[in-house]
């Protein structure tokens, strides 16, 4: 029944991104970040939705007679460079076979990512696109959270099978990403029933991280929300969510949680972080090894035995910085690095430029918000291996919307040289 649904559902709405891209992005964006095909049980569960939804979205965005216009900006222009280097990289891979499928699955991405930049042109669909981000991992943070709840927190919190964030860690790193985006969509909406719900998805969302049990994601947790209260403009009413999550973490998590969480510093005698920093010596050894590192998964049991110092000890990265370092040697790194500050960059900037305009509130709070995720994930993901992860590039689109969407309304409002077109202020 539920394949049928999930069928049913996504080519019912396939025509409308054939009519306009701008509907096949938000149906691309939803089943890539919620997966719902994986809560199937018989042929949805492995069929290529997302690469039909990708084929009739450019074809939609060919023969629409909508204006096509890629926004130059120069996060932009590093995350290019990065894929063309990538793409160098995988030639040499240590793993080719796994490397060129992984290829494809990044290209991928990228190539929804520009469709993104393209088919979106106005604010309204800037906050339906927010809105499906965060509904897409909301619905496993209102999940998570009741299970936490129910529990006790006695059991972890996973996500859909076959997924970027099938494991308790990835799904924990989502749910504190999107954080700062529902807290955006909850003070965008005037119905009050609405707006409760999105306050309320928020602190289920992280109870649900918690019930993760990841100590990556904690970190990274605490980072976003000292963003906020030191730069936001609701240092109170991030204070005071604080203040309500803080008694039911306490009340429902139990003692094996709290012993978790306090031994981040004690690596020594932890067998996983002493996994992870074999991993990371390890993606260094072949960074010195190749000028072009190992390639796209090259992360494997057979590469361990040559460049691990303890061959027989194989983890994953454990860390989107080393495992960029390893797959695409230091130059891969710099540019990987390069990305994010200036993608971080042009969120500051625009919401610098836009805070004490009235009419751009709204731009300035949801690049703020930008700005908190984008840094809950760079600390968050230094201890998980999501360097190309959907959610993260969905979120690094919205700061270039953003400075598309206000250069093309009415009136002068200069970006920094984080972006290389002017913003003009948005009049709706």
């Amino acid at each position: 029944m539920r394949d049928i649904v999930v069928f049913c559902l996504i080519f019912g709405l396939l025509p409308f991104a054939l009519k306009k891209p701008f509907y096949g992005v938000l149906l691309f964006v939803w089943v890539s970040l919620m997966n719902p095909h994986r809560l199937t049980y018989g042929p949805a569960y492995t069929f290529p939705f997302d690469s039909v939804i990708v084929i009739v979205t450019l074809i939609g965005l060919v023969i629409s007679k909508d204006r096509k216009h890629v926004p130059v900006t120069s996060n932009l222009v590093a995350l290019m460079l990065f894929l063309i280097w990538a793409t160098i990289t995988t030639f040499f891979a240590l793993e080719p076979d796994l490397a060129w499928k992984e290829w494809v699955l990044v290209m991928k991405t990228a190539i929804l990512f520009l469709v993104i930049l393209v088919s979106v042109d106005t604010k309204k669909e800037i906050q339906l696109l927010t809105a499906v981000i965060c509904l897409s991992i909301g619905f496993y943070g209102l999940k998570g959270g009741l299970f936490t709840i129910l529990t006790g927190g006695n059991s972890h919190v996973f996500g859909p099978e076959g997924s970027y964030i099938q494991d308790n860690n990835g799904l924990a790193l989502a749910l504190i990403t999107i954080t700062p985006l529902l807290w955006y969509m909850q003070a965008t909406v005037q119905i009050k029933f609405i707006r409760y719900c999105f306050i309320g998805l928020g602190i289920l969302t992280l109870v649900g991280a918690a019930g993760s049990y990841s100590r990556g994601a904690l970190i990274g947790a605490i980072a976003m929300f000292a963003y906020l209260v030191l730069k936001g403009k609701n240092k109170f009413q991030f204070l005071l969510i604080l203040l309500i999550l803080t008694p039911i973490i306490f009340s429902v998590m139990p003692q094996q949680w709290f012993d978790r969480m306090t031994s981040i510093g004690e690596y020594q005698q932890d067998s996983s972080a002493l996994g992870r920093i074999n991993a990371w010596q390890f993606a260094m050894n072949v960074a010195s090894h190749s000028f072009t590192g190992g390639g796209f998964k090259c992360f494997t049991v057979k590469q361990f035995l040559i460049f691990a110092p303890d061959p027989r000890n194989f983890h994953v990265a454990h860390s989107i910085y080393f495992q960029v370092l390893g797959e695409h040697g230091y130059a891969g790194l710099i540019l990987f690095l390069l990305f994010i500050f200036l993608s971080w960059k042009l969120a500051h900037d625009i919401s610098k430029q836009c805070k004490n305009r009235t009419d751009l509130g709204w731009a300035a709070n949801l690049a703020i918000a930008c700005q908190s995720s984008i840094i809950g994930f760079a600390v968050g993901g230094a201890f998980l291996s999501l360097a190309y992860y959907d959610l993260f590039y969905d979120i690094i689109a919205l700061p270039i919307l953003l400075n598309k969407v206000l250069a093309l309304s009415e009136g002068p409002l200069k970006v920094s040289s984080a972006a290389v077109m002017n913003i003009k202020p948005d009049n709706g």
